[in-house]
């Protein structure tokens, strides 16, 4: 339960809030007097009040983060006025949720909030703030219809080869007012007519540093240096590099690569963002190129050969490097080296892991040849595969508690949905809401109901897509022994650092147990019969019910001579799909076994 907002002692008299939206930063002064002539209106009914200030913003309202905004809350927490007035509410701002929880907290305090458009308006009253809510959630829409609008004129402009950002180094923003123009231009433009051209010097620094990229003889640590030296520096005014008297050199070629990367230098329209998808060579811009199509897909193609330059091989190959460890007879483990001391012989010499300046080497192929029979030691009965599912599922209720909590919440937001239709309707048919405002709402809250029952359904079908990844799994496990002699040294390698943790081995140079990685370290959690269970992070209920299989009763072993016929991997699947909302079907859970194999 929320803490109760105390009141407090403010001092009588009121203030104005003013905002102008950075849509009208032209002329924010006669926008802010004609807030003050509608304030002015209201004071006539507050006429014993005295003035104590005013906090301006030029600032869009879908951001709490304005500067007089806060400022005006953290006064108001002082109680340094009583009285809060503002224009409009789309004035006190946009943000529906922000703007009545600040209204909540003026109101709690004891402070009083007045609307100069709704003087009659009090938000501490149940059904005036229902109605300052709708009067809210309009504003906000009409924002998202502004920011809409705005970018289908910018999408347009791009489209047509124009630029509405900023432009990049080596070129201005140039503007100019449509009164200096013909009538032809003013169906194509609001206020201002708005394109890009070069500047001359900064171009020339750029096609400079092209050049010497083309060249495909220098570094791009280089060709700052080379800038440097010409004196050339950023649009900023930055040095192309940084040099302190007491430290390195530090070029910049963050700025020099980006640039080399971005297509506007070549004279092409390329936007990838939310709501623009263009991509290269497909809309020619209307400015001109510094560098050619040619020089910079040229340029593109330097770049991407020096970025991948093949990994330098190794002359010496061990299995079970950084894996392989040694434990003594008193239980100290230590991390065993690799080395090949003999590698100058014809024959390439003996490896080996060991301990370094000590005697105790074990040779890599009596040690790696043991992996595949600890591999295929892991196996699986079918015919405890119907008591897996069972336990499996257990912990899958165990471990998923929250889609219970997230159904309830759903539930929940589809009761909220409903008061807030009931809200709806007394809106209006009792305070008069225009019909089309109405209609559009009441669909939007329809689109919404069908989201959560959408959802709801989803949380439903993922017990089922949990036994169909169970399935897979099990598949996965009874297979990886025979993939694994299937494939090259290096792939087996890379299977075992997916699944092993650590290779025990003991002075003799058997191995005495494979520690494993998420998901197969639940395997451990078994052969202790629930001691080191991966899962004793949320331990089962004492009087919770378990079954044979869940208390260890199959004395089972990994790694031993017998082998291990297992029930438990139910950590297959949290390592495949990491117990996720949608947890992966069946084939891509194949997918991932068969990239890991080879």
């Amino acid at each position: 339960m929320a803490r109760k907002t105390k009141r407090i002692v403010t001092l009588p008299g009121y203030v104005e809030y003013l905002r102008t939206s950075d849509e009208e930063a032209q002329a924010p002064e006669r926008s802010q007097d004609g807030q003050r002539r509608d304030i002015g209106r209201l004071l006539q009914l507050y006429s014993d009040l005295p003035d104590l200030g005013e906090y301006i913003d030029n600032y869009t309202g879908t951001s709490a983060d304005r500067k007089d905004y806060q400022q005006m809350l953290r006064d108001a927490r002082s109680g340094k006025f009583s009285h809060v007035f503002a224009a409009t509410p789309d004035r006190f701002g946009r943000d529906d949720v922000e703007a009545l929880r600040a209204i909540d907290e003026l109101t709690a305090l004891g402070i009083c909030v007045r609307f100069a458009s709704h003087p009659d308006l009090n938000p501490d009253d149940e059904d005036d703030r229902l109605y300052l809510n709708i009067l809210f959630g309009m504003a906000k829409r009409e924002s998202r219809v502004i920011a809409r609008r705005c970018q289908n004129g910018m999408l347009s402009k791009l489209l047509k080869g124009g630029w509405p950002f900023l432009a990049p180094d080596g070129y201005l923003n140039k503007e100019v007012k449509l009164t200096e123009l013909g009538r032809d231009e003013h169906l194509k433009h609001a206020r201002y007519k708005r394109w890009v051209e070069l500047d001359e010097g900064q171009s020339e620094v750029w096609r400079y540093a092209w050049d010497l990229l083309l060249s495909d003889q220098l570094t791009l640590e280089d060709i700052c240096e080379k800038l440097y030296e010409r004196g050339y520096r950023l649009r900023d005014g930055k040095p192309f590099v940084e040099v302190d008297e007491d430290g390195p050199r530090i070029p910049y070629i963050q700025q020099l690569s980006r640039a080399f990367h971005n297509w506007f230098y070549a004279g092409w329209v390329v936007v990838d963002n939310d709501w623009a998808k263009i991509p290269p060579k497909t809309v020619r811009g209307e400015w001109e190129p510094i560098v050619s199509t040619e020089e910079f897909e040229k340029g593109l193609a330097i770049l991407a050969k020096r970025n991948n330059k093949p990994e330098p091989r190794k002359k010496w190959f061990y299995l079970l490097q950084g894996l392989v460890h040694l434990e003594y007879p008193d239980g100290t483990v230590r991390k065993l080296t690799c080395g090949t001391p003999n590698g100058k012989r014809k024959s390439g010499g003996v490896s080996y892991y060991c301990i370094p300046s000590s005697d105790q080497n074990f040779l890599c192929y009596e040690v790696d040849r043991q992996i595949p029979d600890q591999l295929r030691d892991i196996q699986v009965d079918p015919a405890l595969i119907p008591h897996i599912r069972q336990v499996y599922l257990a912990d899958v209720d165990r471990y998923t508690t929250y889609h219970d909590r997230e159904s309830e919440n759903l539930a929940a937001a589809l009761n909220r949905l409903e008061e807030k239709e009931l809200n709806l309707w007394r809106a209006f048919t009792e305070h008069g809401m225009r019909p089309q405002i109405y209609g559009k709402l009441a669909r939007e809250y329809d689109d919404e109901r069908r989201r959560i029952e959408r959802t709801i359904q989803a949380i439903q079908r993922d017990r089922k897509e949990y036994v169909a990844n169970l399935d897979a799994a099990l598949a996965i496990i009874a297979e990886i022994a025979d993939r694994y002699l299937l494939r090259t040294a290096e792939r087996q390698r890379d299977i075992l650092k997916q699944m092993v943790s650590r290779v025990v081995i003991n002075p003799g140079g058997r191995i005495v147990r494979i520690e494993l990685m998420p998901p197969f370290n639940y395997l451990d959690g078994l052969h202790h019969g629930g001691e080191n269970d991966p899962r004793g992070q949320h331990p089962r209920p004492q009087n919770e019910r378990t079954s044979d299989l869940d208390a260890g009763s199959l004395h089972l072993k990994i790694g031993g001579p017998e082998g291990i016929r297992t029930p438990y991997l139910y950590s297959a699947i949290v390592a495949l799909s990491q117990m996720s909302y949608r947890p992966p079907r069946r084939s891509s859970i194949w997918r991932d076994f068969s990239r890991m194999s080879g």
